[in-house]
């Protein structure tokens, strides 16, 4: 009976610590990029407008552009900047640092001040991996795709 409480207790120390870990990693890839891209088929138009709609904007199907970029091995730089930029919002480049996405770009129709203002999503194995909205304007701006 002795060598049964150890145990007893080893074991709902192992099934807390396993519980912690498991809704830790929940949390955390709830809250990761906001609303969860692998909810939406963005390797499509209408899943990346949906994407863009779950996350509070109303973009134009029809003034989508996509590029293939090979995103640098190093992040320095402006892509330093971009990527902490995207680290304020839950998502991260370094691990696609030196792999291809394709980056997809839409015009807003309810961003309130200004009618040249897009939202740029890159995507990786149908999967957002970042994103921005940002004006077209010289003197623009530019901050996370995420709201709140």
């Amino acid at each position: 009976m002795h060598q049964t409480r150890p145990r007893t207790k080893k074991r709902a120390a192992l099934f807390l610590v396993l519980t912690a870990v498991v809704l830790a990693a929940l949390v955390i890839a709830h809250s990761s990029g906001g609303v969860l891209s692998m909810h939406y088929n963005v390797g499509i138009t209408d899943g990346r407008v949906d994407y863009l709609a779950a996350n509070g904007w109303e973009a134009d199907p029809s003034t989508e552009t996509a590029q293939d970029v090979v995103l640098p091995r190093t992040l320095e730089g402006v892509f330093a900047d971009y990527n902490s930029l995207q680290l304020q919002q839950g998502f991260d480049l370094s691990p696609y640092a030196g792999l291809s996405c394709t980056v997809y770009t839409y015009r807003l129709t309810n961003y309130a001040s200004d009618d040249n203002v897009c939202a740029t999503l890159y995507i990786y194995k149908n999967r957002v991996i970042a994103g921005d909205v940002h004006s077209t304007a010289l003197d623009g701006f530019m901050h996370g795709i995420l709201r709140g």
